[in-house]
């Protein structure tokens, strides 16, 4: 009888640690599914911990603003972890907690047709937040123009490779196959790239965003076009930082890289010289409206769109390239979230007080 109550309850501690596993995929409260407040449930969903942004910037700034806005309502917050079967628990979850708003950053844009499609069927409005969810519309979509930053980022490299006369072609690092966004932003880069002038040697779509895998892709074309590389477009600061650490592993001078995000290791490489540019995104103004948009529908009221997406009612804002000659100015204005004590540390020192960076 010992050993089977022994038994009996290893399982139901193994049971338990599965649960909390799949409740919180990043650790500490990334996948905390508390709701304080009756008032109204709203849940953010975040796509995964490989962007550092999410955990840092877009879910405090979007809990704080619907706290502001309703004292009384409730956030769940979790986080998918790249995990799209996981991302579709937590929405049944929220559901099933009271959530009468979903706002969700999709793993994946084609999956998530079906998340719309049940919270829609239940009364539930969703918000689709920096991606888009092209099969089914959702109630409301935030977000960057993709594209546009795409194109930017793009047209920024090139313009710099010709004004410092390089030569060589150019990669291309895309963001995840099942992003939508990813496929708007490499968009954009076409846009800039195809007739640049500059040959495209070849481009590799992301798995996950996963800076691990693009810098394993990009390993491989150091290896195939050794001096040929003038330049790489990388969708977004983890993709650039896998391509830099990949030339740096190869003992080759790294070429210009771009990234978007301007997460705070990005600044630093940049500062430092390893990167090019990226893009300033604040993601205090997606997230302060995602909580905008999502309090209007608890209310019952229908947000003010300014153009339509998948035919879905945007709100989409125009990003900003930021490359040493503007970071100074863009990154650490009067509205800054990133401090310069925090990014000027001692192996940037010298280079943050040559930008004038204190």
């Amino acid at each position: 009888m010992r050993k089977l109550a022994s038994g009996a309850l290893a399982g139901i501690l193994a049971l338990g640690a599965l649960t909390a596993c799949a409740e919180e995929p990043g650790g500490g409260n990334s996948g905390t599914a508390k709701a304080d407040g009756e008032s109204g449930k709203v849940a953010f969903l975040m796509p995964d911990l490989a962007s550092t942004r999410y955990e840092q910037y877009d879910a405090p700034l979007f809990k704080k603003r619907m706290a502001k806005l309703c004292p009384d309502c409730g956030v769940i917050y979790q986080n998918a972890n790249s995990d799209a079967s996981l991302q579709q628990q937590q929405a049944n979850s929220a559901m099933a907690q009271g959530a009468k708003v979903i706002v969700i950053d999709p793993v994946d844009s084609a999956g998530a047709a079906t998340i719309v499609q049940t919270a829609q069927s239940q009364g539930v409005k969703v918000v689709a937040y920096d991606r888009p969810i092209p099969d089914k519309p959702a109630d409301f979509y935030v977000s960057f123009d993709n594209e546009a930053i795409g194109e930017s980022i793009a047209q920024s490299l090139v313009d710099h490779l010709k004004e410092t006369k390089t030569e060589g072609g150019v990669l291309q690092i895309n963001g995840s196959p099942t992003d939508a966004a990813a496929g708007l932003i490499k968009k954009g880069v076409h846009n800039a790239v195809d007739d640049s002038g500059f040959k495209l040697l070849a481009e590799y779509d992301t798995p996950g965003w996963s800076p691990e895998k693009a810098q394993q892709w990009a390993s491989g074309q150091i290896a195939q076009y050794r001096g040929r590389i003038a330049g790489v477009v990388a969708a977004n600061d983890g993709t650039g930082g896998g391509a830099i650490a990949a030339f740096k592993a190869a003992d080759v001078k790294v070429p210009p890289i771009t990234g978007n995000d301007a997460e705070l290791a990005a600044i630093q490489r940049i500062i430092a010289g390893d990167q090019y540019n990226t893009i300033s995104k604040p993601i205090k103004i997606v997230a302060e409206a995602a909580a905008d948009v999502a309090h209007e529908l608890l209310q019952g009221k229908e947000p003010k769109a300014d153009t339509k997406l998948f035919n879905t009612p945007s709100q989409l804002f125009k990003p900003t390239v930021v490359t040493q000659k503007n970071l100074k100015e863009v990154i650490f204005g009067s509205d800054a979230v990133l401090k310069a004590k925090d990014v000027c540390t001692a192996q940037y020192a010298a280079d943050c007080g040559r930008l004038g960076i204190q």
